[in-house]
C-alpha cells in the first residue's frame, strides 16, 4: 500500500526545510545541482519508482535542468500544470548570518536573539511565532513543496487527471527555465496526447503596500519590457568643450521625461501599471581622462498590461523624439550665446534601421563578425551585450552622429490575463470560500504584480507585435529568445495560489507558517478536484479532515 511523504505539516514543513537548504542562487553550481536534487526527491514516491521516465530532466543552457514529473492516468486527457522556480537571489545582505539564510529552522532562532535591532513589525511577526525565515522560503521553494505534496496525493488517490509539475531556474534574471519549458510542453502535449486545462503557479502572495496582511490569488501576471537607449554625441578635449557634446547631456533630457511617464501607463480591471523608471544610466568610458564621455546608455523599466513591444516602442519613440527636440533646442540656444556651430543635430534612430544601414555600408560578413566578437565575450550579460552591440555598430557608423539609437533589452515578459474565462471565475469563488472556512478573506487581483513565469504561457498578440521586438532587441536570435510560436499555443488559462509572506529579496524573507502548511495544501487540493470529472462523486474526506 502507498505511503505518504509530505501529507501533514509537519513532514510538509521539513520538505520546505529540505529544499531550501539546497543553495540554489540563479548562476550558482548549487542552482545547477537543484534539478537533480529534485528528481531525485520525487522518485521517493512509490508512482515514481513504477514510472521512473515520467520524471525528466530538460536542457535550460549554461548547465542547468528544468524538471518536469507528470502524475498520468490512462484515458484521461485533461491536465492541469503545476508551474514553479526554484532559484533564489543572492545573500550578501544576511551579512554574518549568510551562513543560515538557507537553513530556515536555525536562521529564525538566532533572528530572535537579535530581535531588537530588527524593524518593529518584522519584530512583531517573530515574536509571534507564526513565521518561517530564509532565502526561498517564500520566493518561491514553498510554492514547489505544495505542487510536491499534490502530485503526492493524486498518485496515492489515483485522482482523475492529469498533473504535470514544472519546475525551472532562472526565474529571477531572465526567465531562461520557463522559456525552455514552453516547448517541453508544446512537445508533451502531443506525446502524451493532452490537454491543458490550468496553468497553475504557486508564487507567494506579494503586499500591496507597506503593512499589508491580506491573502490573494492571482488571475493574471504583468508584463514588463525593458526599452533601451545608446546616445552618441561627438567627443572632445574638456578644455575645449563646445567642440563637442557629452552624450551625458543628451541623454539627460531621455532620462527626465522617462522617469515616471503616465503616458505609459495602463489601467485594466480597475488596477494600474506602476509608472516607468530607470534601471541603469551610464556612460561608456572605461577609464578616466579629459576626453568628454561621448557615448552613454540607459535602460527603462516599463510594465505592460495590454500593449505589445510594438506599440511600446512607437510610445518610447515618440517620447524620445520629444527628448531630442528639446535637446537640439536648448544646445542651439548655448551655441548661439557661445557664438559657435555645433557639431550638428540630434537624431532618433531605431536599432532595426541602424543594422541595416551597417550591413548596407560594410556588408553582412563584417556585421556577422562584429555580432561574434561582442556574443563571444562571456563577462557581459544580456544587456550589456546589447549596449556593447550598439555601441560598436554606431563606432562604425559615426557619420550619424549625433544621435540616440533605441532598442530593447530582456528580458520580456508578456502580460497575461485570464479574470474573464469562466474556469477562473469559478476557481476564484471556489479559493474564496474554502479561504473563509479558515476565517481567511482572499482578495482577488487581476495581475500579479511580482512578476512570474506564467508571463510565457497563454499569450495572445493578433498583431504580431512581437516581430517588433526581434528587430530591434540586438541580443536575438543570439544569446536570448523567446518562443512566441509556441507560447500562442499554450492556450489555457491561468491561476496563481500561493502562500502568504513577506519581504522578498530581503534579509527578512518570511513565510507564514499557517497558511503554508495547512491552509495552502487544502485550497490547493479544492481547486484540483474542483475540475475533477463527475467531481461531485468525488469524495472530499481528507480534504474536510484538514479543516476540521
Amino acid at each position: 500500500m502507498s505511503r505518504y511523504l509530505w501529507d501533514t505539516p509537519d513532514s510538509l514543513r521539513a520538505l520546505l526545510c529540505e529544499l531550501v537548504s539546497w543553495e540554489s542562487q540563479t548562476f550558482t553550481k548549487g542552482e545547477r545541482e537543484f534539478a537533480s536534487k529534485v528528481q531525485a526527491k520525487l522518485m521517493e514516491l512509490d508512482y515514481f519508482k513504477n514510472n521512473p521516465d515520467q520524471i525528466t530532466l530538460h536542457d535550460a543552457g549554461f548547465g542547468r535542468d528544468l524538471v518536469t514529473a507528470m502524475y498520468k492516468r490512462p484515458d484521461v486527457k485533461e491536465t492541469i500544470v503545476l508551474i514553479s522556480h526554484f532559484d533564489t537571489v543572492q545573500t550578501e545582505e544576511y551579512g554574518d548570518l549568510e551562513p543560515l539564510a538557507f537553513h530556515p529552522e536555525e536562521l529564525t532562532k538566532e533572528l530572535f536573539k537579535r530581535k531588537d535591532d530588527l524593524p518593529v513589525e518584522v519584530r512583531k511577526d517573530l515574536e509571534s511565532g507564526k513565521y518561517l525565515f530564509g532565502r526561498g522560503t517564500m520566493d518561491m521553494k514553498m510554492g514547489l513543496a505544495l505542487h510536491m505534496a499534490m502530485i503526492e496525493k493524486a498518485s496515492v488517490e489515483q485522482w482523475p487527471v492529469n498533473l504535470l509539475l514544472v519546475t525551472v531556474p532562472d526565474e529571477e534574471v531572465n526567465s531562461a527555465g520557463m522559456r525552455a519549458a514552453v516547448k517541453e510542453l508544446v512537445l508533451f502535449r502531443e506525446k502524451y496526447d493532452i490537454s491543458y486545462k490550468m496553468f497553475l503557479n504557486s508564487e507567494p502572495t506579494f503586499t500591496q503596500e507597506p503593512g499589508d496582511t491580506k491573502d490573494y490569488i492571482y488571475t493574471g501576471t504583468i508584463g514588463k519590457i525593458m526599452p533601451g537607449a545608446l546616445f552618441y554625441g561627438k567627443e572632445t578635449h574638456a578644455g575645449e568643450p563646445m567642440k563637442g557634446i557629452t552624450a551625458n547631456y543628451i541623454a539627460s533630457f531621455l532620462t527626465q521625461r522617462m522617469e515616471w511617464n503616465s503616458l505609459f501607463r495602463e489601467s485594466d480591471l480597475g488596477e494600474s501599471t506602476p509608472l516607468p523608471v530607470s534601471l541603469q544610466q551610464k556612460d561608456l568610458k572605461t577609464q578616466y581622462s579629459t576626453q568628454t564621455p561621448y557615448r552613454a546608455a540607459a535602460l527603462y523599466n516599463v510594465f505592460i498590461f495590454k500593449r505589445t513591444a510594438d506599440e511600446v516602442i512607437d510610445l518610447f519613440e515618440q517620447v524620445a523624439q520629444e527628448a531630442v527636440a528639446s535637446c537640439n533646442s536648448a544646445y542651439k540656444a548655448i551655441c548661439e550665446k557661445e557664438n559657435v556651430e555645433g557639431v550638428g543635430t540630434v537624431r532618433t534612430i531605431r536599432y532595426e534601421e541602424l543594422i541595416h544601414y551597417a550591413e548596407n555600408k560594410f556588408g553582412a560578413e563584417f556585421i556577422g563578425k562584429l555580432k561574434e566578437e561582442t556574443f563571444k565575450n562571456t563577462s557581459w550579460d544580456d544587456r550589456e551585450k546589447s549596449i556593447n552591440l550598439v555601441d560598436k555598430l554606431m563606432i562604425q557608423c559615426y557619420e550619424l552622429a549625433p544621435a540616440v539609437v533605441l532598442f530593447f533589452a530582456p528580458p520580456y515578459y508578456p502580460a497575461v490575463n485570464s479574470s474573464r474565462d469562466p474556469l477562473i471565475i469559478n476557481s476564484v469563488k471556489l479559493m474564496k470560500e474554502v479561504a473563509s472556512r479558515f476565517n481567511v478573506e482572499v482578495n482577488q487581483i487581476h495581475y500579479f504584480n511580482g512578476i512570474c513565469d506564467l508571463s510565457y504561457v497563454n499569450y495572445i498578440d493578433e498583431d504580431d507585435g512581437w516581430i517588433t521586438y526581434e528587430g530591434n532587441t540586438p541580443v536575438w536570435g543570439e544569446t536570448y529568445c523567446i518562443p512566441f510560436t509556441n507560447m500562442l499555443q499554450l492556450n489555457a488559462p491561468v491561476l496563481n495560489v500561493g502562500p502568504f509572506g513577506k519581504d522578498p529579496h530581503q534579509l527578512t524573507e518570511r513565510l507564514h507558517i499557517n497558511s503554508a502548511f495547512i491552509q495552502m495544501p487544502v485550497l490547493l487540493e479544492s481547486l484540483i478536484k474542483s475540475m475533477f470529472p463527475n467531481r461531485k462523486n468525488v469524495s472530499e474526506h481528507s480534504m474536510m479532515n484538514k479543516i476540521s
